[in-house]
């Protein structure tokens, strides 16, 4: 009877199907900035602010806190809508799910910003990026490391001034796509979004800000203020872009997140 019982053990180990590793098994990065007071935003766009309704003892004894914030659309980590640029594309709320999520990329340009911080990265940078990394994947969201993020929140450094209002804009330097490079990934290669460590998909010392109403004409949002991208390894990983859902939106603060498989 024993013997009857270990064969039957055995024989259903041997047909039980092999358990699947888990899809789950890996790292995950936060690419989103902190919201607070020290938060970077455009030098004419209302920074964030964060105001306490109740933090404290109730008069019944318990704990309860409750605060009010207030913010532009496009400051932190944030996505860029088309209709930001594009009149009659898509609002934030109207971005499909399946765009705001997908195999991730990460092109790396601080070694070609050179003296000057307005460095418009360029067609030639992703071609030299898919000779050593292979093309981009399929539905790729593309995301360019300028090694800015090491510089927030020193706004100074990182878009070239802390001055805020209007005078202050002629002041703003960091890197940006190239408009040669958003016609390319827009007629050249399928990709979802693009993702970007400054706070605009345009150079700082952009007037025209051609690269936004070329990608947002094809409804392809961006990301903008994208954090710890030195974090991720160039390809092999999946970014999740989900924005506060604000209807009629031009942009919303985003949490951006990616994940690394891997034992």
């Amino acid at each position: 009877m024993v013997r009857a019982t270990l064969m039957i053990g055995l024989a259903f180990l041997l047909l039980a199907p092999v358990r699947a590793e888990d899809p789950w098994r890996g790292r995950w990065v936060d690419l989103t900035h902190n919201f607070s007071a020290q938060a970077i935003y455009w030098p004419t766009a209302d920074s964030f602010e964060k105001t306490t309704v109740f933090d404290g003892v109730t008069d019944k004894g318990f704990y309860y806190s409750a605060f009010n914030f207030r913010a532009a659309e496009h400051g932190g980590t944030h996505i860029d809508a088309p209709v930001h640029f594009a009149k009659g594309r898509r609002g934030v709320a109207d971005i499909p799910l399946e765009q705001l999520i997908g195999p991730g990329v990460v092109i790396r340009i601080a070694n070609r910003l050179g003296e000057s911080r307005n460095y418009q990265i360029t067609v030639e940078d992703l071609t030299r990026w898919e000779a050593q990394n292979g093309p981009l994947p399929k539905g790729a969201i593309v995301l360019f490391d300028s090694g800015s993020s090491a510089l927030w929140p020193d706004k100074r450094r990182y878009m070239g001034t802390a001055e805020r209002g209007e005078a202050a804009v002629a002041k703003l330097a960091f890197p940006g796509i190239h408009p040669e490079l958003a016609r390319y990934l827009i007629e050249q290669r399928q990709i979802r979004a693009v993702g970007i460590d400054t706070p605009s998909i345009d150079y700082g010392a952009s007037t025209l800000f051609e690269t936004h109403r070329l990608l947002f004409e094809k409804n392809v949002p961006g990301f903008e203020n994208v954090a710890n991208l030195a974090e991720l390894p160039e390809r092999g990983f999946q970014v999740i872009a989900l924005p506060m859902k604000i209807a009629g939106g031009s942009g919303a603060p985003l949490r951006i997140i990616a994940f690394v498989p891997g034992g």
